[in-house]
């Protein structure tokens, strides 16, 4: 009778890490979400990341002051920030306060402290990157109805332009995306119950 040779047992795979676990908890979709609405909710972050990235070497042009550079660096996160609440409408933490947070932890979040928001937040996107960016583009004005600047980026023809329309061109869906994903949320939320059978 022949014995096989011992194998060493496969090492078990090592607990994901801090960062991994808040990665996870951050983008975990709750229960009744689909794939498809998952895509759009991952999709928003990345319509704001072009115009940040664009926007981030200007920070470090030499004639600009330190409250300029700051403003900059800062528009940019707090732009990416915001539209990552986008995924809040998909995860967990869009219906129950995350553990890290004081005193209300675990509480279960009204619907409409997520609706309303996100609602209103849909609806001046869509206006400001939807409606009035795109006519200041076509009518060649600023939001105020004055010509647009000589310097102004899509006025400078070839690559410049070309860059910034391919940086600015995704904030277009910023605010019809969150529109959807928030529509998705309140259907999700507001649905009665099953009876049982």
């Amino acid at each position: 009778m022949q014995h096989e040779p011992l194998r060493p047992a496969a090492p078990s795979p090592a607990p994901p890490g801090r960062i991994r676990r808040a990665w996870r908890s951050a983008h975990e979709p709750v229960p009744g979400v689909s794939r498809r609405t998952r895509r759009l909710a991952y999709a928003v972050p990345f319509t704001v990341l072009p115009a940040g990235l664009w926007r981030l070497p200007a920070a470090f042009d030499s004639g600009i002051g330190v409250a300029e550079r700051l403003y900059i660096v800062f528009l940019s996160l707090f732009s990416e920030a915001v539209a990552f609440t986008a995924v809040g409408l998909v995860a967990r933490w869009g219906e129950v306060v995350p553990g890290w947070v004081p005193v209300l932890r675990g509480r279960r979040i009204p619907p409409a402290a997520v609706l309303v928001p996100a609602a209103l937040g849909a609806a001046a996107l869509t206006l400001l990157w939807t409606v009035l960016a795109l006519a200041t583009e076509v009518l060649g004005t600023t939001i105020r109805g004055d010509a647009l600047p000589l310097d102004y980026p899509s006025r400078a023809g070839g690559r410049q332009a070309a860059f910034f329309y391919v940086c600015y061109a995704p904030l277009v869906l910023w605010g019809p995306l969150l529109a959807v994903l928030t529509v998705a949320y309140g259907r999700r939320r507001l649905r009665p119950p099953r009876a049982a059978v």
